[in-house]
């Protein structure tokens, strides 16, 4: 039925892509690989939803990525609909939001107060990191997590954990690590606390 309303199996495909991974960045072979459809399909698909202004691309070191287009005016119902609203294809749901696949779930690893995705995933390297993890995690588990997640996106993934009280005081006190990380471009996977809104709300404060 949704594949009837959007005009085809590839274009629903991105948009549950795009949608379920807010600020993150995909180059064309990535996307064929993570929707499992034909690259000629992908490209027409991905050149319809540009032309709409449904999502944008970038060139960076002679490669186009694609985002999706926060700023486009049905963001909010088409996210309702494509991001938490339906499950992704080959994607596994944590939290709120969608992370990539890997066969151990993020939740196993422990208590996770906050999970999140920067760096390489949204192209920006503000925070030095690729993924920071926030909570009361066993660190062989997550090491696993971490390990297939390197498998499957082909690339090393610099990675923090911090416990809740540390994080909290960190913040508290502006630590600049921390700091940097909550100015970085980031998609968020887990906030049990409400930790970055709270510090967004204390800073429009001040």
């Amino acid at each position: 039925m949704i594949e009837q309303l959007f005009g085809s199996k590839t274009r629903v495909k991105l948009l549950q892509l795009f949608y379920s991974n807010p600020n993150r960045s995909f180059y064309v072979r990535e996307i064929t690989r993570k929707i499992d459809e034909q690259i000629n399909s992908v490209r027409r698909e991905l050149s319809n939803l540009l032309s709409i202004g449904i999502i944008t691309s970038d060139n960076t070191n002679n490669k186009l990525y694609y985002e999706v287009n926060q700023k486009y005016e049905y963001y909010q119902p088409l996210h309702q609909i494509f991001g938490s609203g339906m499950r992704q294809v080959a994607k596994k749901k944590i939290g709120a939001e969608e992370a990539p696949e890997t066969e151990v779930d993020l939740k196993t690893v422990g208590h996770i107060d906050l999970a999140l995705y920067t760096g390489q995933f949204t192209r920006d390297d503000t925070s030095g990191i690729d993924f920071l993890v926030v909570g009361d995690v066993n660190l062989n588990a997550l090491q696993k997590y971490i390990d297939e997640l390197e498998a499957m996106e082909n690339k090393v993934i610099r990675y923090t954990v911090l416990s809740l009280p540390d994080f909290q005081y960190r913040q508290q006190i502006r630590d600049r690590f921390v700091t940097n990380i909550m100015q970085s471009k980031k998609q968020v996977v887990v906030d049990e606390h409400n930790l970055l809104t709270v510090q967004k709300t204390k800073e429009e404060k001040e």
